[in-house]
Parts: C-alpha cells; structure tokens; sequence
C-alpha cells in the first residue's frame, strides 16, 4: 500500500524559507520520478516541482524557478523541496506524489500546510 507522508509546513513571514520533506513507502522509490504540488484556497492543485529518479534532471514551474529547489534521497525514500524568497502567494497545501512528466501517478496524501504572511 502507497504512503506518501509531507512534513515540514508552517506559518513564515514573506521572504522567508522552508523546507518541507515527504516520505514515501509502498513503492520502488529509486525508479520513481518524484514531484510536489500545491492546493490554494478555491484554486485547483497545481504542479511545483519534479525530480527523475535518479536526481539528476529537475522541472520547475515558471512561478518558483529560482526560489525553490526539490532534491531527494534515495537512501530514506524521501524527497525534499527547499522553498526560498516566500511570497504570500505561494500560501497553499502542499502535496508529494510519484509522477509521469508533470502528472501525478498515485493516491494523495494529506499534505502540508504552508502561509506565507506579508
């Protein structure tokens, strides 16, 4: 059975960083491209960030290019995004998930909550 468990939100002030951590078991993590995505409120879930399997290919939207940076573990089955330079608008629930290009592959977890305050 897939678990994807994210850790690591919170309540930051704008320009402010954090690092949220998703842990994932029931799957072949090491062959799994892994991605976040993220829920504001009233909006649909959108993508944020992919990294390949094997760590070395990373996919950013346009939004957090350059302030967020997503890596992994293979080790821990874990894969982390680094978020830098907060802005209120990155407010939302953030969520892991195994991907296919930029589309998640599996079940949801229940998230992280991240706000970002101005």
């Amino acid at each position: 059975q897939v678990q994807l468990v994210e850790t690591g939100g919170g309540l930051v002030q704008a320009g402010g960083s954090l690092r949220l951590s998703c842990a994932a078991t029931g799957l072949t993590f090491t062959e799994s491209a892994m991605g976040w995505f993220r829920q504001a409120p009233g909006k649909e879930r959108e993508f944020v960030a992919t990294i390949r399997w094997s760590g070395d290919r990373t996919d950013y939207a346009d939004s957090v290019k350059g302030r967020f940076s997503i890596s992994r573990d293979n080790a821990k089955n874990t894969v982390y995004l680094q978020m830098n330079s907060l802005k209120p608008e990155d407010t939302a629930v953030y969520y892991c998930n195994a991907v296919i290009g930029r589309r998640p592959n599996l079940p949801w977890g229940q998230g992280t909550q991240v706000t970002v305050s101005s």
